[in-house]
């Protein structure tokens, strides 16, 4: 309870459109904080990095195939769920 989550998937030709939000309906049930990148950053603008829900990627069954876009889709969505997760912790603190 009270964590900070943050969900992101790969797939070989699709369907993680759908994986992000279904991921998301289990981690409620945990009572987790989840941190989607949303359209904060323009890494999130290019549709092939993933949706205001999480990173995502296409591998066409490639394995490593990963783009470098990708990747940095990937670290702004983590360095988002830090820092939401540092205030989280220093509000509770301060609490």
């Amino acid at each position: 309870m009270n964590k900070v989550v943050s969900s992101f998937t790969s797939a070989g030709h699709g369907g993680q459109e759908s994986t992000l939000p279904a991921l998301n309906n289990a981690i409620y049930h945990w009572g987790s904080i989840i941190v989607p990148p949303g359209y904060a950053d323009p890494v999130q603008f290019d549709p092939a990095n993933g949706n205001p829900y999480g990173a995502s990627g296409t591998s066409g069954n490639t394995p490593a195939n990963v783009a470098e876009a990708n990747l940095t889709a990937v670290e702004f969505q983590a360095r988002r769920a830090v820092e939401i997760a540092s205030a989280l912790r220093r509000g509770l603190i301060a609490a």
